[in-house]
């Protein structure tokens, strides 16, 4: 018989590291999601997103089409990256977040944003009132958004 010993790497955890890696994968995924929405619009052309209403409204209403879009695709990659670092930290002390590797995270952000904190907020319409192509793109581009971020993240994360 060999004897040979197995090893198992042990990752110690670090809050800092899972922060740094989130943010990267979410910035990763923050790209996928504006990807997969180009290819599956969640609104007619020409409508507004949420990021660019949200920017229009903090303006006063003061602000031209390229800058609303400015700010908007600002909005968009802040929060992208901001929700990745929080997944990333929360990843490193409770691994099950990242079942399904990030779809669920997905889901849970396309419920909280678009079928909660955005309807409540007047930047969308209630989910009852929403289109169904509305609801599938959102749920698809957030489910694309989780796990891209998972899969970069994980990689980011063993390499730190």
């Amino acid at each position: 018989m060999s004897n040979v010993a197995i090893q198992k790497k042990t990752v110690t955890r670090s809050l800092v590291k899972g922060l740094i890696a989130g943010v990267i994968g979410g910035l990763a995924g923050a790209a996928a999601r504006h990807v997969a929405e180009k290819i599956y619009p969640p609104r007619a052309k020409g409508e507004p997103a949420p990021p660019e209403v949200s920017a229009q409204r903090a303006a006063g209403g003061t602000l031209t089409t390229t800058e609303k879009k400015a700010a908007g695709e600002t909005i968009h990659w802040l929060f992208g990256a901001s929700a990745g670092a929080v997944y990333g930290g929360v990843a490193e002390y409770y691994p099950q977040v990242t079942s399904k590797e990030g779809a669920n995270f997905g889901m849970v952000m396309a419920t909280v944003t678009h079928e909660g904190v955005l309807p409540a907020i007047g930047l969308v319409a209630a989910p009852g009132k929403q289109s169904s192509r509305e609801q599938t793109s959102e749920m698809t581009s957030h489910v694309v958004y989780g796990v891209v971020t998972e899969v970069v993240r994980t990689i980011v994360r063993k390499m730190l």
